[in-house]
Order: structure tokens, then C-alpha cells, then sequence
């Protein structure tokens, strides 16, 4: 008895310890809630625009956005908006929103089929496929970490292993590594590439098996699209860099904790070289949203001056910029992708320091 009551006097001392001795506390929530930088007007235009998707979703759980139909990436991103405000498959305000958009992404896995390989996230219109198998995968790894659904973890793996099977192994230096539009071996990009990675994380991350030489080959292929100006290109070779592949690259070599690799704070110092302001906002308008989807990521992980001087300006441009139904529709930043994929990234943009998914948490 007198040594269990020692004990507990031992442990409650220990906050107090810490303080005297500067240490910070240890709690997990710390870092998301020193570099928030949110603000009520920021929280306010994100539940503008969660009740805006809400009311545009299909029936069956799908979105449509600009030419895109029935697009699994325009989906799965407008389900992850939603999870990344903390909202869960089944449970509070839009439960049964989420509820609706997983089971259609777990509808469209064909688990085999004469014309589409097994695990194939199949769009009945839009984008390149697959783009909708990296974004798709993102999105119901992080919908079967939250509920662990049995059918989600069936398909799921089947969809890990088609990345597995049809990424390209055959040494070119411009190629290993890597994906392309279609699932088969033979080309290679760092934007299909990089999602692919982050995807096979998100599914890592909730527990299904991932081919460690699949993740290492693919951080080969990251590496090596970096060029001598810190930035990165999109396809090997062309020594053509940008914000958009460069956040893309820098985000991945954080997430595979290459932080400190010569790539990794290059293109960090290509991107501060290269800042979201008036006089160079060609480099973004471009792709606007997705640019500012993977560079605000990486800046968050970066943390710090690169984090507290880049997020409060997109923050306020977003926010500024909301069209008055929540939506960024018409705003100066249009999409070709439609109002529903800008919506969905500028909420995921917005939430990126909220931390509530675990592949947007800040690696430490």
C-alpha cells in the first residue's frame, strides 16, 4: 500500500518536474496545436463549405465536378474534406455523407475482371485512372482506420497490390520507381507518383502490409526527379521545376523522413524562392489548388518560419476569396476541375495544421 501511494506521489510530481527543467509537454496534440494558425473566419468558411458539398452529392454517394461525372478522385478528396474536419463514416453531423461516399469508392474496386487488373478504382468518367487508384486509396485507408471495416480491408488490399505489381521495375533511372496515368508498367511522373505514395502510406498507416521495396524504389524515383535548382520536375529529365511538383516532392521525402536529405532543403529553399505573392502568382494559377494542396503540406511539415510564413497567406486568400454558397466556384482561382474539386481541396488546405487525419499529421 505505502509503495503504490509512493508511486502515485512520484508521477504527480512529474509536470512539475518538466516545468523547472523547460521541457515541454509530451502530449501528441502539441505540435498541430502550436502551428494551427487557424482563425474563426477560416473555421467559419470551412463549415461553409462542408454544408455546400453536402447538398451537392449525389444519391448514391458520388460528386460531380466540372467534366467529371463520376471521377473516384473527385469523390475520395471530397470525402477526405470531410474527414479532415474531423468528421467520421456513421457518426455525427455528416456520418451518413460519409457513410454514402465510402461505399461508393468501395463499389467501384473491381476485384478482377477480363479488362481492369485486380484492385483497379474504376471512374465511370473523368481523370486518369490512375490518379482516382492513389486518391481513392487515401481516402478509404483513412475511412478503415476510423471504422475497420472488414470490406474496406479486402478491397483495400487488392488495391495495394495492383500499386505493387504495375509500378515500374525495370532500372531505367528516368522510369524505376514510379507510375504513370494507366496501370501498367512503362512511363513514370512525380504527380501520379506521388500520390501513389502517399497512398500506399495512408494504407501502411492503417495497418494493411506494404512492400517496403515498393516504398523504397518509389522514394528512388522521388529523388532523382529533383533538379539542380532545388526544384522538382515532372518527369525525369526535363529539369523543368515548379511549386506544385516540388511541394509534391518535398511533402514525400518528409513522409519517408528524408527531411534532411540535400533534395528535401533544396526544394524547400526553392519554394521559399519562389512565394505565393502577386508578382509571381503565374507559378501557381495554373493549377492553383492543387499546388497549394501539396506545398502547404509540405510547409507544414517543414514547420517553423517556412510554416508561419506561408499559411496565413493562402489562409486569408482562401478565405478571402469564398464565393458567398461556400463554394470556391467562381472565384479568381477556377479550377478546370469544377467548383466541387475546389471546394474539396480548399477545406483540406485549410485543415492541413488541424492534423485530424493521420498522413496530414506532422511528422516529428
Amino acid at each position: 500500500m505505502r509503495a503504490a501511494l509512493l508511486m502515485l506521489l512520484m508521477l504527480a510530481s512529474l509536470p512539475a518536474l518538466a516545468q523547472k527543467r523547460g521541457a515541454e509537454p509530451v502530449s501528441p496534440w502539441d505540435v498541430e496545436a502550436r502551428l494551427y494558425l487557424g482563425t474563426p473566419q477560416s473555421q467559419a468558411a470551412v463549415r461553409r463549405a462542408l454544408a455546400y458539398l453536402a447538398s451537392r452529392q449525389a444519391p448514391d454517394g458520388h460528386w460531380i465536378s466540372g467534366g467529371y461525372s463520376a471521377d473516384v478522385s473527385i469523390t475520395a478528396l471530397s470525402a477526405l474534406a470531410f474527414m479532415a474536419a474531423g468528421y467520421q463514416p456513421g457518426r455525427g453531423r455528416y456520418g451518413a455523407t460519409l457513410n454514402q461516399a465510402v461505399d461508393w469508392l468501395a463499389d467501384h474496386i473491381e476485384m478482377s475482371g477480363q479488362f481492369t487488373p485486380p484492385g483497379l478504382f474504376e471512374s465511370q468518367g473523368g481523370g486518369p485512372p490512375m490518379y482516382g487508384q492513389g486518391f481513392g486509396l487515401i481516402a478509404m485507408a483513412e475511412a478503415y482506420g476510423m471504422t475497420g471495416r472488414h470490406n474496406l480491408k479486402v478491397k483495400l488490399e487488392a488495391a495495394v497490390h495492383l500499386l505493387e505489381d504495375t509500378q515500374n521495375q525495370n532500372g531505367d533511372p528516368r522510369l524505376d520507381g514510379g507510375w504513370r496515368y494507366q496501370p501498367r508498367q512503362g512511363d513514370a511522373d512525380l504527380s501520379v507518383s506521388g500520390a501513389e505514395m502517399q497512398a500506399l502510406l495512408a494504407c501502411r498507416d492503417a495497418g494493411l502490409a506494404v512492400q517496403k521495396s515498393t516504398l523504397q524504389r518509389a522514394l528512388g524515383y522521388v529523388e532523382r526527379s529533383a533538379n539542380t535548382d532545388g526544384g522538382f520536375s515532372y518527369q525525369i529529365g526535363q529539369n523543368q521545376s515548379d511549386p506544385a511538383r516540388t511541394g509534391i516532392g518535398v511533402l514525400v521525402l518528409f513522409l519517408m523522413h528524408q527531411q534532411n536529405s540535400t533534395a528535401c532543403q533544396n526544394g524547400l529553399k526553392y519554394l521559399v524562392s519562389h512565394p505565393f505573392v502577386n508578382q509571381q502568382s503565374w507559378l501557381y494559377n495554373q493549377h492553383f489548388h492543387y499546388t497549394m494542396y501539396y506545398v502547404t503540406q509540405a510547409m507544414y511539415q517543414a514547420g517553423g518560419a517556412y510554416w508561419s510564413r506561408w499559411f496565413p497567406v493562402i489562409r486569408d486568400t482562401l478565405v478571402r476569396t469564398q464565393d458567398e454558397d461556400g463554394s470556391w466556384r467562381i472565384t479568381p482561382y477556377i479550377s478546370d476541375a469544377g467548383g466541387i474539386y475546389a471546394t474539396a481541396m480548399s477545406v483540406l488546405i485549410l485543415q492541413v495544421p488541424g492534423g485530424l487525419l493521420p498522413l496530414y499529421q506532422r511528422l516529428e
